[in-house]
């Protein structure tokens, strides 16, 4: 198996005490994630960085017992993931995998840490199954998903008079979640749906699938993929002058870090969905500042999710006095999530945290004053229009 794992152990000074209630007297947290495909900008070894700055903020230690984390690659494949997941949690006494980037990998492990008992946190992943019918008693899904992605930039381009759609979709359970997100979102608003396609993950010829978007006459592609996929088909849809025949491309998960991969001049323009923006606001360029330092990068809103979902497991961990799973998730339902990522925010009955999300313009080249200063926030949408009510979402956890 090619993987790639690395481990640090953040350990304040002194013995710890026999009565803490730590499993294997450590909290041990992976991070599990793309660090060498298609999303490894999106999530990657940054995710990691995120995860240790969040222990480091915490003090390094939770009741007295030091907290760990590791992290490895699974390569954007669910059976190399449940492998990996398997063997933390049976030989090295891993308390809580988190990030899970990639929709089929998060759905795979959340069920294989539910049976083992485990607390999943997953950040990278979109799809609202984690959530729905697919929720487990120990697992919560932080940092974004497709119901959200939908009603914003799905939201916003109906608004603008953008009524006819065709997708190009990611051939997997993410690609289907946001296309029938967003499909559902533009019928419900009068809009219509002319038709889709899919297309494999990691995949370097659109030509074909644009084509066919081009044809369907559709005032709006939606591009339901992420990651190098999405760069590649903006960038070839250039190429077959789609936009400057009228029709509008919609990317539907697009972060910061693909906006700097694709470069100002290419993505200029574009509306796109995210829970976080390091430039929005004080408390979000101190963390985002931070975060450069020590990665080189702007944090997206899947860095800042890891963040804020490592602190909180911590927090509820502390709350709880043990590590153990049930009473950790009952403390990260019951309490408020209030960091840098999430003010006020909310965990329902299903797992889902419930914060607010922003509407975000791409800047023009003129317009950007600093480096990786390329939002302009049109909108805050409130947590509660950009979730589904955990009553309205399909989870068997949850009494409606």
């Amino acid at each position: 198996m090619n993987k790639l794992i690395m481990t640090t152990a953040l350990v304040a000074a002194g013995a710890a005490p026999a009565f803490a209630q730590v499993s294997d007297d450590v909290v041990k947290i992976g991070i599990l994630n793309d660090q060498s495909g298609v999303y490894a900008d999106f999530g990657g070894l940054s995710s990691y960085e995120a995860a240790l700055m969040a222990v480091e903020d915490f003090g390094g230690t939770v009741l007295d017992m030091p907290v760990e984390v590791i992290t490895a690659d699974h390569q954007n494949k669910a059976d190399i993931a449940s492998n990996i997941a398997r063997q933390w949690y049976d030989t090295e006494q891993v308390d809580s995998i988190m990030e899970l980037t990639t929709s089929s990998v998060a759905l795979a492990v959340q069920a294989l840490s539910n049976e083992a008992g485990k607390v999943t946190i997953t950040t990278g992943a979109a799809t609202t199954e984690l959530t729905g019918a697919q929720c487990a008693p120990n697992s919560f899904h932080w940092a974004y998903d497709t119901h959200a992605l939908a009603v914003g930039t799905g939201g916003a381009l109906v608004e603008q008079g953008g009524d006819s759609w065709f997708f190009l979709t990611a051939d997997y359970a993410f690609g289907y979640s946001l296309e029938e997100q967003t499909s559902a979102f533009v019928t419900s608003q009068g809009g219509t749906v002319a038709g889709s396609v899919r297309h494999p993950l990691t995949n370097p010829d659109f030509s074909s699938f644009l084509l066919q978007a081009q044809a369907s006459g559709a005032k709006v592609i939606g591009l339901a993929n992420a990651g190098l996929d999405t760069q590649n088909a903006i960038k070839q849809a250039a190429e077959f002058g789609i936009t400057q025949g009228g029709q509008q491309l919609a990317a539907l998960l697009f972060t910061l870090s693909e906006v700097h991969g694709l470069g100002l001049e290419a993505a200029q323009g574009l509306s796109l969905t995210e829970s976080f923006y390091w430039n929005r606001d004080e408390a979000s360029a101190e963390f985002g500042n931070r975060f450069f330092e020590r990665t080189g990068v702007m944090p997206n809103m899947v860095h800042a999710g890891t963040y804020s979902a490592v602190l909180s497991y911590l927090k509820a961990i502390e709350a709880a006095g043990t590590d153990e799973a049930s009473a950790v998730s009952a403390k990260l339902k019951e309490l408020p999530v209030d960091d840098v990522f999430a003010q006020g925010g909310t965990v329902g009955a299903n797992g889902r945290l419930i914060k607010d999300v922003y509407l975000m313009q791409v800047k023009a080249p003129g317009e950007s004053d600093i480096a990786w200063d390329y939002y302009n926030v049109l909108q805050t949408i409130p947590g509660a229009e950009a979730y589904l009510d955990p009553a309205e979402s399909g989870c068997p956890l949850v009494q409606g």
